[in-house]
């Protein structure tokens, strides 16, 4: 258990197509809002963590040294930048916990921001690709919606047609993010839109309609973590943590699983000493609607191949007895890369410290976030709780 980090403060833009917006501008926003909340001033942050994936949406790397040109106050703090696909975010936030979790340091400023509107979607998916075996996908049409319309397709042929289900879970998510003011897609679509295909709904991949594939957004997010709770306002903190990783081709794995993201919620569980029924909510990755409906089999809500009773059954709305993306998870609030981990973290601690607004659920104390990249080849589960 890790009972001595904790989550002081967190900032959020809004998340967007904000391809016109500075990337210091986002990153000075989201860290003012940090700072802001934690009580805190820069001279206080003993070390940056940036999340930042890139790839070729921008020209400028070196992207640690961009958060100092936003608050010039941070001049001298040693800062590096995290990269591991869409789990970016999650990973600066890991080495922004083993530095603090160490004692070297005291408060760590965690920064995660993706511009990804600067180039043609064409392109994007381009870039996106990059995070599959190059050697073996590189040619999939439609980008990473093409792979994951391939784990579709071989769902549907062992386990039938989940589309029902799939529409189902992107429905909730955008009535959910109808209550989150930084998402990036506010609207309630509903089942039957989700459901068929139209104009506005084509198919896009395999048996995965447009509806069915999370936002490419612009944004930024940030965490303060410390080693001592506030005094002055409620803390969340770590309760158990865990990371694990499965090979990058699909070609090694059987794509209706994800054996990765399943041992990282054992482990994390395990970590925290609870099981799955103790969590008040989940912020997961919902990169695709297939993503997670097979989370839920991940992390045991359903065996394998039944993850659809759990979204038909209204296990994962609101009201329901495990909330899961009460943000509109990353269908609706939007998907900035290197953002993504940094802001489920901030979703859930919005959540714990009764701070979440419209999403608030209440009697919140116990939640669960978790973030992959790739298709769940690099898997963070965090288990977080008031306190």
């Amino acid at each position: 258990m890790h009972h001595n980090a904790y989550i002081l403060g967190w900032g959020h833009t809004q998340f967007g197509k904000l391809d016109q917006v500075e990337s210091e501008t986002l990153i000075r926003d989201a860290v003012t809002g940090a700072l802001g909340t934690a009580e805190l001033e820069p001279r206080d942050i003993d070390g940056i963590f940036v999340g930042h994936f890139n790839g070729g949406f921008l020209q400028q790397d070196f992207s640690a040294a961009l958060v100092a040109m936003a608050i010039p106050e941070l001049r001298h703090v040693p800062a590096m930048r995290m990269e591991n696909a869409c789990a970016t975010g999650s990973a600066a936030i890991w080495a922004a916990l083993d530095a603090v979790q160490s004692g070297r340091v005291r408060h760590a400023l965690v920064v995660g921001f993706e511009r990804m509107n600067t180039l043609p979607t064409a392109q994007v998916g381009d870039v996106l690709l990059k995070c599959s075996y190059v050697k073996e996908e590189a040619d999939v049409p439609a980008g990473f919606a093409g792979i994951f319309g391939q784990i579709a397709s071989a769902y549907f042929e062992r386990f039938g047609d989940q589309s029902d289900a799939l529409a189902t879970i992107a429905a909730k998510n955008h009535a959910h993010g109808m209550r989150n003011p930084y998402a990036h897609m506010r609207r309630d679509f509903g089942f039957d839109f989700c459901r068929h295909p139209s104009e506005k709904n084509p198919m896009v991949a395999g048996p995965l309609k447009r509806s069915d594939c999370s936002l490419v957004s612009d944004g930024a997010a940030a965490l303060i973590i410390s080693a001592a709770p506030s005094r002055t306002r409620p803390n969340v903190r770590w309760r158990g943590r865990a990371q694990a990783n499965d090979f990058l081709p699909l070609s090694r794995r059987d794509p209706t699983r994800f054996e990765g993201a399943a041992r990282a919620w054992q482990q994390g569980l395990d970590d925290a000493q609870l099981s799955l029924g103790d969590l008040h909510f989940v912020e997961t990755h919902d990169c695709f609607t297939m993503a997670e409906l097979l989370q839920y089999e991940a992390m045991g809500l359903a065996g394998h191949g039944e993850g659809a009773r759990v979204a038909l059954d209204g296990v994962t709305s609101r009201g329901g007895p495990l909330p899961v993306n009460l943000s509109g998870g990353l269908k609706s609030r939007g998907h900035p890369i290197g953002a993504t981990g940094v802001s489920q973290h901030v979703m859930a601690a919005m959540q714990l410290a009764g701070e979440a607004g419209e999403m608030q659920l209440p009697g919140a104390g116990i939640g669960a976030v978790f973030n992959m990249g790739g298709a769940a080849v690099t898997n963070y589960l965090s288990v977080l709780e008031a306190v």
